[in-house]
């Protein structure tokens, strides 16, 4: 065998090596150990098969179909595998999203909830819509919209701000015009005179007021001294009027007392002035009804009645 043929079976099989060996990482990548899922949206916004299947913001398998469903056209079937040991739970949540600005579309799932229930091989990804671009340029129309109406409705609102400015520099150049500078300049010149002729006046009054001030002052040190003076005497009385009423008051507590302790007498001697009374009052009727028994020992009988 010459050399070229030995150079080129060489490079054949260097080739047959290279290729068996990418294709063996390939499928140990995605072969066999791949979990097949599938979601639904209404817009797919140009997701292809073989675009990425992020996982958290991780890359965790491949889009493998991309086609309207059959049991309801108005929806996208997108079927998808991920590498085996990715936590999909009923609480992710399947949704359009972007690598970076310049790449393709892929498909964006979110981690859920760790004490979600783990899907089952071929399950469905609950899904959520994205806004398409068409929606977002119709917001932005509408955005577009309100804010000429906006502006059209502050151009008008300025220029009313406008007139009324206009008005008020016009009414505030005839107020500073020359008419008006020279009746300020004669009030000014006014108020000078008359402040001229009243400061005697008032610088008078001034003083007058200071010496009134000041016989205020002294009469206050003097009604001050006077209270001193008086003080000291009613402090003394009010002492001594205090002293006589406990002395009073212990004095009408000792009657009081001593009234209680002969509380039964009171009422003995009271008892016996009113039989007293009684009999006084006896003897009197007595006396009033037969007044010879004052001088006749023996009382004449009665005269009898004449049959």
């Amino acid at each position: 065998m010459s050399t070229e043929a030995k150079v080129g079976v060489f490079v054949v099989g260097s080739f047959a090596v290279l290729a068996f060996t990418v294709i063996y990482l390939l499928q140990a990548q995605f072969g066999g150990g791949a979990v097949p899922y599938r979601t639904y949206l209404r817009y797919a916004g140009g997701l292809q098969p073989g675009a990425s299947v992020l996982y958290g913001g991780i890359n965790a398998g491949n889009v493998t179909a991309v086609r309207p469903w059959a049991a309801d056209p108005t929806q996208i079937e997108i079927l998808l595998e991920v590498k085996q040991g990715i936590p999909l739970n009923d609480k992710s949540v399947a949704k359009l999203g972007l690598v970076s600005i310049m790449n393709s579309p892929a498909l964006a799932i979110t981690t859920g909830s760790n004490d979600a229930t783990r899907l089952k091989p071929g399950s469905i990804i609950p899904s959520k819509e994205s806004t398409s671009l068409d929606e977002i340029a119709g917001k932005l129309a509408t955005v577009a919209d309100s804010a000429n109406a906006l502006i059209a409705q502050a151009q008008g609102e300025l220029g009313d701000v406008t007139g009324n400015m206009r008005h008020l520099l016009a009414n505030l150049d005839n107020i500073s015009g020359p008419q008006t500078q020279q009746k300020v300049r004669s009030i000014l010149n006014n108020i000078d005179q008359l402040i001229a002729e009243e400061r005697p006046k008032i610088d008078h009054l001034t003083d007058q007021l200071a010496q009134v001030s000041q016989h205020a002052d002294d009469t206050i040190q003097n009604v001050n001294g006077t209270v001193t003076n008086v003080r000291d005497p009613m402090l003394k009385d009010l002492a001594e009027l205090q002293t006589t009423l406990k002395q009073a008051n212990d004095l009408l507590k000792s009657m009081d007392t001593m009234v209680r302790s002969n509380d039964y007498k009171i009422g003995d001697t009271v008892d016996n002035l009113r039989e007293a009374t009684d009999n006084l009052n006896q003897f009197t009727d007595s006396l009033k009804q037969r007044p010879w028994s004052l001088i006749r020992i023996k009382q004449p009988e009665d005269r009898r009645v004449p049959k």
